[in-house]
């Protein structure tokens, strides 16, 4: 078990990511690689779920793109994660946000933490 973890800390390499949870407002920032060139991607909206434990954590973030939404699954310790940047901290009562899928408007905010 630990040569298992001994090769995704060398492959991860010691990365510090903002506390985050199913609420908040986030930007992540991608690297995109297409042919020989690279780039990165911005990815900007509220965090639906974590899932996972250790090196297998998960994260689903949504965002509005023209009217549709828009849900992508990043895995939180992988090389291609430039960063991640805690826009806002919202206030939900629960751990996965799949209510907000079917939601749209007023109706779809999450309501900011004050701190």
């Amino acid at each position: 078990m630990d040569a298992i973890a001994f090769v995704h800390e060398q492959m991860t390499g010691d990365k510090k990511f903002p506390a985050f949870k199913a609420g908040d407002n986030v930007t992540v920032n991608y690297r995109i690689v297409e042919g020989n060139k690279e780039r990165i991607q911005s990815f900007k909206g509220d965090v639906l779920k974590r899932q996972g434990e250790g090196f297998t954590t998960t994260f689903t973030v949504r965002k509005i793109s023209d009217g549709v939404g828009v849900e992508r699954t990043f895995p939180l310790y992988s090389p291609n994660i430039e960063s991640i940047a805690l826009n806002k901290v919202g206030r939900v009562n629960r751990a996965k946000l799949y209510y907000l899928r079917s939601r749209f408007g007023k109706s779809a905010r999450i309501k900011e933490k004050r701190v």
